[in-house]
């Protein structure tokens, strides 16, 4: 009566070739600038921000550049990637920086690159640094919560095995997983699949095993050509589905703390007290999401090497503790502003 559900939906939206596709990853992005740009413009004209009102298209268009993408990609690139493939890459292929499908991005590594954005930004424009990051910091969570979405339709980062969980699901992506291939599920599993999808005949053993010397790269290439979960093909699914463990499906569970939750306490905060010192709500913030990323990782099947007893976003999420603890340390000393920007 558990986990009766498998993943079964496909990242892509529609496709023209295989290399021009709508994905809902991108949507997801687009959704949380639209929506973050949006609310950014009421805040100002509510005068709940530092910049004046037409201004929010600018400057989130210039932090999804230079503080999400950037950010996000050279914090994967300098801390989850090296625990995985060492450093290499720097000087044997520097390119891998910008092929963003290959790992992706890190959220810690986003947030970091919007804190030197904003500097910068603020610099430029004259106003306070930590209230020009306070009206970022209350519409960020919604492209957190876009993204985790994303993350779940993705059939990724999925949580680890629940017991007894009513609302557990099961993912066939794990099949693939480097940390799950050779579990002894993967050779069974994959005959059963090679029944209902003859593509994959050719890169099996007679134990299911793959041909290839390596067995990561050999399942990789099965889901490029027969996306596992994939709505194309669900007898693929059915056939996975004994093989698979029930798990959390930790992307909502941050959907919903490190999203909606987080986004609806700060707009709370942002309009209930307009008086609030300049970088309060940055480290509410900082903190607040620290907290609840540290929750939920303990739902989550860990996609990198652990440092001690913690997974390595819940490492770098005490980092963020501190940075917001001090941040809500100054904005009290500071006290309460009087005007945030000119216009009302």
């Amino acid at each position: 009566m558990f986990a009766i559900y498998v993943h079964d939906l496909s990242p892509v939206i529609f496709r023209i070739t295989d290399q021009i596709q709508l994905r809902w990853y991108g949507l997801a992005y687009l959704a949380g600038f639209l929506a973050g740009a949006f609310l950014l413009e009421r805040l100002s004209r509510r005068n709940l921000w530092v910049l004046p009102p037409g201004s929010a298209g600018d400057f989130i268009s210039a932090a999804a550049i230079f503080g999400v993408f950037l950010g996000g990609r050279l914090g994967y690139m300098l801390w989850y990637w090296p625990r995985e493939h060492g450093w290499g890459w720097i000087t044997e292929d520097p390119l891998v920086i910008f092929r963003v499908w290959e790992g992706g991005m890190a959220s810690h590594g986003g947030v970091l690159g919007l804190v030197v954005f904003t500097w910068f930004y603020s610099r430029k424009k004259k106003v306070s640094w930590t209230g020009l990051g306070d009206g970022l910091c209350v519409v960020a969570p919604l492209g957190l919560f876009f993204g985790r979405l994303a993350n779940f339709i993705n059939g990724e980062l999925y949580g680890r095995t629940a017991e007894g969980v009513a609302w557990a699901m099961k993912f066939p992506a794990t099949l693939v997983d480097r940390k799950m291939i050779e579990n002894e599920s993967f050779g069974p599993a994959m005959l059963a699949a090679a029944e209902v999808e003859p593509r994959l005949v050719p890169y099996l053993g007679a134990d299911g095993i793959p041909r290839d010397a390596s067995i990561y790269q050999a399942a990789m290439s099965f889901q490029q050509h027969v996306p596992f979960g994939s709505a194309s093909n669900p007898e693929i699914t059915v056939a996975l589905e004994p093989f698979l463990e029930a798990r959390h499906p930790s992307q909502l569970y941050e959907a919903l703390l490190e999203g909606a939750l987080l986004f609806a306490i700060l707009w709370w905060v942002r309009v209930r007290y307009p008086h609030a010192p300049n970088g309060l709500l940055t480290g509410l913030f900082f903190v607040l999401y620290a907290v609840f990323r540290i929750i939920c990782e303990q739902f989550r099947e860990p996609d990198s090497k652990m440092v001690g007893a913690m997974t390595s976003g819940q490492f770098l999420s005490l980092f963020m503790i501190a940075a917001g603890a001090v941040f809500i340390a100054v904005a009290v000393k500071k006290g309460p502003t009087k005007t945030l920007n000119a216009e009302s």
